[in-house]
Order: structure tokens, then sequence, then C-alpha cells
């Protein structure tokens, strides 16, 4: 498959007069809002884990945690595939090249914050059922919840760390090396 054919395909579509569009708006508009909503659902969730574990209360935790990982497939998952998208056409529009320095460290710390966020969804899948599992009991949380809390919350530091990290170089674009 020729993949700048089908690049120019879709920001040919994009572009055709009848629709008065500008691709690039378009795809940038994507860029920005896929990356506003990773960033604001990982924000919302961490907020809202942190805060209902601290309440110690299972009930709290279990409905909490059910939520985020609802949250995290709706969007984070979709803007986790609208980035790599919208990325790549915007570098084929605009006339980027994947060797330029920071589109690399981009592309790196997107995998990182990959690594850090895929353990974090599995975590939070696994502490919603401890704290379902000890709201139904009665029983109080366990140290495994205790140990998957702690998991989770030093995860999160480099994926946000990472996401803030892209956006300065998304701004600047600087030649790093």
């Amino acid at each position: 498959m020729n993949y700048g054919t089908w690049i120019e395909n879709i920001t040919g579509w994009l572009c055709e007069e009848k629709r008065g569009m500008d691709a690039y708006v378009v795809l940038k508009l994507l860029h920005i809002l896929g990356a506003s909503i990773l960033f604001g659902t990982g924000l919302g969730i961490a907020f809202f884990m942190f805060w209902a574990n601290r309440t110690g209360d299972s009930v709290t935790i279990s409905v909490t945690a059910r939520i985020a990982v609802v949250a995290d497939y709706i969007f984070t998952l979709s803007a986790v595939i609208l980035q790599p998208v919208t990325g790549t056409l915007l570098v084929f529009r605009v006339g980027y090249d994947f060797s330029e320095s920071w589109i690399i460290l981009s592309l790196a710390l997107y995998i990182l914050i990959g690594f850090c966020w895929l353990p974090v969804v599995f975590l939070q899948i696994k502490i919603r059922d401890l704290a379902r599992s000890a709201a139904d009991s009665g029983s109080d949380l366990s140290p495994e919840y205790h140990q998957m809390m702690t998991q989770w919350f030093w995860l999160g530091w480099p994926a946000f760390a990472g996401v803030i990290a892209i956006f300065w170089l998304m701004i600047q674009r600087p030649v790093l090396w």
C-alpha cells in the first residue's frame, strides 16, 4: 500500500472546495482535541481515583474505579488511536520529516506513556474488582489492593510528565540533535 497516496486521498477529500475546509486546520484541530482528551481524561481519572482511595471506603472506590475504567475505554483509548493517525497525517501534510529530533522524542515519549498507561488500565480493573469484593463482603481493603494503588499512583507520574513534555515538543519543535 502506498501510504503517500492514501494520505493524499484523505487530505484531498478534506480540501475539496465544496467542503470549504483546509485539511491542515482539520487535522491540527483533531490532533489538539485528541491531546486534550488524553491529558484531561487522565488527569480527571487520577483526581477521582486518588480522592476515592483516600476515603478508604470500598464502595466509593469500587464505583469510582468502575467509572474510571469506562472513561479509559471511551475517551482515552479513542484518543490513543487518534493521536498517531492525526500526527502522521500532519507530518505528511506539513512536510515534516520523521527523522526530526522533536518528532522522534515525541514518539519515544508516546511509547513510554503507553507502557505506563496499559498496566494502569489493568490495575484499575483489578482495583475495581478488589474494592467491589471488599464492599460486598464488608471486609477491609486487602493489602493487594493497597499495593496495586501504589503501583497505579507511581505509573501515573511518568505518563503525565511525558504528556506535558510532548505538548512542549509540539509547540516548540526544537532541534535537539
